[in-house]
Parts: C-alpha cells; structure tokens; sequence
C-alpha cells in the first residue's frame, strides 16, 4: 500500500500568522499519526516562513514508529537560526531526506532538479545524508529526461512533482500530464529507484495517480489535506486519504 505522509508546514503558517503558539505543528503531527497516517512532512525553510528550525526537534520527538520526513535544499547554507539543511537532518536523523531546490524567491516547490546539471553537486551530499542513516529522495519534474542518474549518485528514491498534472486534472484533460508522471515513474523503478510523489495533489486527483503507478511508495500531502481539515476535522481527512489509498490497493 502507498504511505501517506501528512505535511504540516500549513499549520505553522497559521499559527506564524500571529506569531504565537497555536495552532502547534507539533499537535497536528500527534493528530494525523493517531489518525493512522503512515509518516510526518516537514520543509523548513531558510527564512522560516513556516516550519521553524526549532519545530523539527519537537516534531521528531512524536513521530514515534510512522516516518519522519524533512524535505529542503540541501545547497542553503546556515542563515541566523537556521542551522542549514544538512545540519537539520544530521542532528533529527529522519527516515527521509527529500531534497528540493527551493530558493526564498519560490512562493512554494515549483520544479524539480535538473540532474543533468545537478548530479555532480549533489552526490557528495547524497553520500553524507546516507550517513546519517536517512533514505535519500531527490525532487524531479514528471517527464525528467536524466532521472536514471538520480540511482547513479547514490539516492534511493525520486519525487515527482505532481503540481502540472494537479493542474491538469483540474482542468479536465489530464491524460498527457498523468501519463509523463507513470513513465517518469517507470523510469526510476527500472533504475531501481524507489517512486514518491507529491504537490497539489487532493481527494479528488489522487486515485487517478495511484492506478496508474500501483508500485508508489509513498505521496506527501500537505495544502490539500490540511485546507480540506478545515471543514471536516484533522483525523476524519487523514482518514479520508487512507481509504483512497486502500481502495486504490484492492484495485490493484
């Protein structure tokens, strides 16, 4: 069955706006996970517009037996109290490492790596975050021409980005962007690489992506979920997006 791992930078982002306490990141993971969730996102950023620094402790410390997932750039340097990427998941030791290339100027993920470029910069540190003991995914856009180097310098999974066939299925005519996801994914698994995925995905657009990548490990799912929450309740949700998981299983 696909792992749904629940991202809770939006929490944070409520709870920045007012710059106190609440809502608590921290109390949102515990939820989710009591809900049945298989693994906890988080994607602190340099500038710590929502996951701080400081949450990814205390939200390590509830993870229990589900996945403790930190997703970053793992090319930002240290900045005030953000201690660097690298840092953040050497001192968490995470089950995953997801590395994104985000910068400040990025309202949210909008690409993955161009690995033909990038390859080369990122195997030294796929090599030191494998020595902290994490699964090391790497973000990459459906489509990816070079995803088989992504196995070459050592990762263990891709990430595609879902937010093109998101948009697609919004719009109705998805066939061509679902279908650059499944050989994407294809790719990877003939690689030997594991296949995850995530971004704008939701209630309605998730099936169809499960059936047509059966064998995916794993989709983080964060804006969706958490938006949805807001009417129905944090664990109802949570819940919601296991049973489209097993029915997409049964299926199967």
């Amino acid at each position: 069955m696909t792992a749904l791992s629940v991202n809770v930078n939006k929490i944070a982002v409520l709870r920045n706006s007012r710059g106190h306490a609440l809502p608590d990141p921290v109390t949102a993971a515990r939820v989710a996970i009591e809900a049945g969730c298989h693994g906890i996102t988080v994607h602190p950023r340099p500038d710590q517009r929502h996951i701080r620094a400081d949450d990814v402790p205390r939200i390590g410390a509830v993870v229990g037996s589900v996945e403790f997932n930190i997703e970053g750039n793992p090319f930002a340097p240290a900045r005030g109290s953000y201690p660097g990427y690298l840092e953040l998941v050497r001192a968490a030791r995470p089950a995953q490492a997801t590395l994104v290339p985000d910068g400040d100027a990025q309202l949210t993920s909008d690409h993955g790596f161009d690995l033909g470029r990038d390859a080369e910069r990122l195997r030294p540190l796929v090599r030191e975050l494998k020595s902290f003991g994490c699964r090391v995914s790497l973000f990459v856009d459906a489509g990816c021409e070079d995803v088989e180097r992504a196995a070459e310098i050592g990762a263990d999974r891709i990430e595609i980005y879902t937010e093109p066939y998101a948009s697609a299925f919004a719009a109705g005519e998805y066939a061509r962007a679902l279908d650059a996801c499944a050989r994407t994914a294809e790719r990877a698994r003939v690689a030997g690489l594991g296949v995850n995925a995530g971004h704008d995905l939701d209630q309605r657009n998730l099936g169809a992506l499960l059936r047509a990548i059966p064998f995916l490990a794993e989709v983080s799912i964060g804006h969706a979920l958490i938006g949805e929450s807001i009417y129905d309740g944090l664990a109802p949700t949570v819940r919601k997006y296991l049973a489209i998981l097993a029915d997409a299983r049964g299926a199967a």
